[in-house]
């Protein structure tokens, strides 16, 4: 029959560092919301400078939202 008494010391994993994993999940967060606002931006401005005007006004529609979204966000 085999032996299941253990012969060493039992491995716990390592000491986790609650502060790295807090840091790391806040900046995952903040890339998701503002890389969402920057390609829903990006999608609004080429759409309104493709129907109604040009790349001017797409240009300072993008600024525009980028703003807003950003004051929204914070």
């Amino acid at each position: 029959m085999a032996d299941h008494t253990p012969t060493g010391p039992v491995e716990l994993g390592a000491k986790m560092d609650y502060a790295e994993h807090d840091r790391t999940y806040a900046g995952f967060v903040m890339l998701a919301k503002y890389g969402s606002l920057f390609c829903a931006a990006v999608l609004v401005a080429m759409a309104f400078g493709f129907f109604a005007g040009g790349f001017f006004s797409a240009t300072i529609l993008f600024i525009l939202i980028l703003a807003v979204g950003a004051f929204i966000l914070r």
